[in-house]
């Protein structure tokens, strides 16, 4: 089932690779009244062909298919929960990883013992029959099986009696190993069934499904034959799929408004039989209290959140970078919310740390901008301005209108020098303007060519790239010939700046991020709770089914709203990329008041607003 964006629900999805090819050593006709006609100058040792095969399932079957049976999706709690946040939220093979290696493996185990199989009917029909006694040994049948058992759940229950006709296993099978089997004649039955039933798209896969068996049929190839059957299968399974997506599109509303009463009810049944505690989950939101009591934030976050003040205030600060995630008070109440917090995380980080090194860009212009002979002079002794330069103190820029959190950072830096607040800037503002837009773009550029975040450790994929945006940052830099050797100095400063959470630089770009961040969410909650799970849902994902996410929703309508208290930076601060970021950091409040409203409304009266012990007491 993104980030990309797809659901990937399917245990036992088949190999569906319609381009696969086994080459055996023999192609023989299976064909009516045909017998073999050629053998492969060098066929393989008997033994390969007439010892005994271990007991196959076909890669896909009416079993593995179970879970996209309209049942088992309206009772998957996890596919429920997902169905609120991802439009394009939909079933695939899951063929991934290791699990997805493992079924491609036994999948072409599955068609190169069938594949054998024929070939050994083929070339000795007697010895064949005396080796594989059994059905379940004789990998035909089980496939003529489960394409039946396959295709009885795609077609309306009225068409089932021509289909049990058509298909009729125990009759093909008596045909097939007398050599009087009409193969040609079921491809065309079931390309005729399959058409009738599959989405238009999918007709070129039927007719190269019925070419592959037709020519098989007529031409003695073995080879052909099988990558038809695969073909079938295949088809088969797409179709399943077709329908299940189709499901999931027609039942969305409906699961949507119904989130909060289906997991309420699957919760309260787990918490009643001991299966999930609430004692960490009550721990944090009270923790969340105390700490909002003390704060100076308090009358804010009433007026923004009202009662869920203290639960926005623990859930907000959980998103900071500078908040360790510890298992185990993390409370497991966010278990189906675990990645888009872990994604939420990961994004907020990319924006401080984008602004950190934006901020470093700034000092490095406006030293830069120094008469060329202070600047000459200034690199002339060992206690230059270049040399020692504090690369973590903060630039005059920053708005004074940005206020910081009480949650322990400085709201000032000590200036690296006495000068620094008169420094003259580029004469052309349009022009300093386009280097910060072209800087800001390119670091965006590296930041997407790195690999993503490993989970929960978002800052070493930071340190990996502080060098290459430390030459970034460089190269849009006039630096004077004689202080470009401080890069090393500069590219460790901006190291330590970017990789630690707890650094004065990190804190305070973090506080200011925090600012605006609020200001948003205030306006995204406010809004948020007048919707059913419905419009939520619409407004937080632009109401498209298909399309891209939000962020790149241009024609969305932003509508600006009393902030509840919150005040973020104006539009007219000169920030380095706060303009540029404001976007991301809105996209940002939208997804977090989205999971934090559907999750207020599940678990408020279920766990935060009842004692844990009253609660066990009603199991």
């Amino acid at each position: 089932m993104a980030a990309s964006a797809e659901v990937e629900n399917q245990e036992d999805a088949g190999e569906t690779d319609p381009t696969a090819d086994f080459r055996a050593a023999a192609g023989q006709s299976l064909s009516r009244n045909s017998t073999p006609n050629s053998v492969s100058p060098c066929p393989r040792p008997q033994d390969d062909y007439f010892s005994p095969t271990p007991s196959l399932e076909p890669p896909v079957t009416r079993n593995t298919l179970s879970e996209l049976d309209v049942n088992k999706i309206i009772h998957n709690p996890k596919l429920r929960h997902d169905i609120n946040f991802d439009p394009e939220l939909h079933f695939r093979p899951n063929l991934d990883g290791e699990k997805g290696k493992k079924k491609k493996d036994r999948a072409d185990i599955f068609w190169a013992t069938l594949k054998q199989q024929l070939t050994h009917f083929a070339l000795d029909r007697d010895s064949f029959n005396k080796t594989l006694r059994r059905d379940e040994d004789w990998c035909l049948p089980m496939l003529l099986k489960a394409v039946k058992d396959i295709i009885t759940t795609l077609v309306p229950a009225r068409d089932r009696d021509l289909l049990s006709d058509g298909l009729n296993i125990e009759l093909l099978m008596q045909q097939f190993n007398r050599g009087v089997a009409d193969l040609e004649k079921l491809a065309s039955w079931l390309s005729s069934v399959l058409k009738l039933h599959c989405a238009p798209m999918r007709d070129e896969w039927v007719d190269r499904m019925y070419r592959h068996l037709s020519n098989g049929n007529r031409h003695n190839d073995i080879d052909d034959l099988v990558t038809g059957l695969r073909e079938l299968l295949s088809v088969l399974e797409a179709m399943k799929l077709d329908v299940a997506n189709h499901q999931i599109r027609c039942l969305r509303p409906v699961l949507i408004e119904d989130t909060v009463h289906f997991e309420q009810r699957f919760f309260r049944k787990k918490i009643q039989t001991k299966k999930l505690s609430i004692v960490v989950a009550h721990a944090w939101y009270r923790d969340g209290c105390a700490q909002l009591a003390d704060s100076p934030e308090k009358s804010q976050f009433v007026q923004a959140f009202g009662d869920s003040a203290a639960f926005f205030f623990s859930l907000t600060n959980m998103m900071l970078p500078s908040t360790t995630l510890e298992p185990e008070r993390t409370p497991r109440t966010f278990l189906f919310d675990d990645e888009r917090i872990s994604k939420i995380r990961s994004d907020l980080l990319d924006t401080i740390c984008l602004e950190i090194c934006m901020r470093k860009f700034d000092e490095l212009e406006q030293l830069s901008s120094i008469s060329p002979v202070l600047a000459s002079d200034a690199t002339e002794t060992p206690g230059s301005r270049w040399s020692l330069c504090n690369f973590n103190a903060h630039p005059t820029s920053r708005p004074s209108s940005w206020t910081f959190s009480d949650r322990g950072s400085d709201t000032s830096s000590r200036p690296s020098s006495g000068f620094l607040g008169t420094l003259p800037l580029l004469s052309d503002p349009a022009e300093s303007r386009a280097k910060c837009v072209a800087l800001h773009d390119s670091l965006l550029a590296l930041l997407h060519t790195a690999a993503p975040p490993v989970l929960n450790n978002s800052i070493q994929r930071w340190r990996d790239l502080a060098q290459s945006m430390a030459l970034q940052i460089m190269r849009y830099v006039d630096v004077p010939p004689a202080a470009r050797g401080s890069f090393a100095s500069f590219e460790a400063a901006l190291e330590a700046d970017l990789c630690n959470p707890q650094g004065d630089l990190f804190r305070q770009v973090e506080a200011a991020m925090r600012q605006r961040l609020l200001a948003s969410l205030a306006k995204s909650v406010k809004e948020f709770k007048k919707y059913s799970g419905v419009g939520i849902f619409s407004v937080a994902t632009g109401g498209r089914v298909n399309g891209p996410a939000r962020a790149a929703d241009p024609g969305r309508e932003r509508v600006d709203r009393d902030p509840g208290g919150f005040a973020s930076a104006p539009d007219s601060t000169p920030i380095s990329c706060g303009l540029r970021d404001e976007d991301c950091v809105d996209e940002l409040a939208v997804r977090l008041a989205h999971v934090g409203i559907l999750h207020w409304r599940v678990w408020s009266e279920l766990v935060y607003l009842v004692e844990p012990d009253v609660e066990d007491a009603q199991g």
